[in-house]
């Protein structure tokens, strides 16, 4: 009797793909592309609300929606935020 190890019932995950030399995507602009996104979607969500208040032909599902979008792509930029300071805060404990 063949006995099959863990990995044959395992999903298959995709393999990461390194980026092209050439593209050097920083930290700095992966978070200032994040916080752009975000404010779009506040802005958005606001947009649709003041919309729906003025009766023109917004869905109040549509508003509910955005305004989700919004909150919770805020919230994970705050997330985002948090552990990004809890590590340095952990990096400079380490050096000193």
């Amino acid at each position: 009797m063949k006995i099959d190890g863990i990995q044959s019932f395992l999903p298959k995950l995709p393999e990461i793909k390194e980026l092209p030399k050439g593209d050097k995507t920083e930290f700095g602009n992966l978070v200032t592309d994040l916080i752009e996104k975000v404010n779009q979607d506040q802005i958005t969500a606001a947009k649709m609300t003041n919309d729906f208040a003025e009766g023109k032909e917004v869905e109040l599902h549509d508003v509910m929606i955005a305004g989700q979008k919004a909150k919770t792509s805020l919230e994970l930029l705050m997330e985002i935020r948090n552990k990004t300071l809890d590590m340095y805060r952990e990096l400079t404990r380490i050096q000193i």
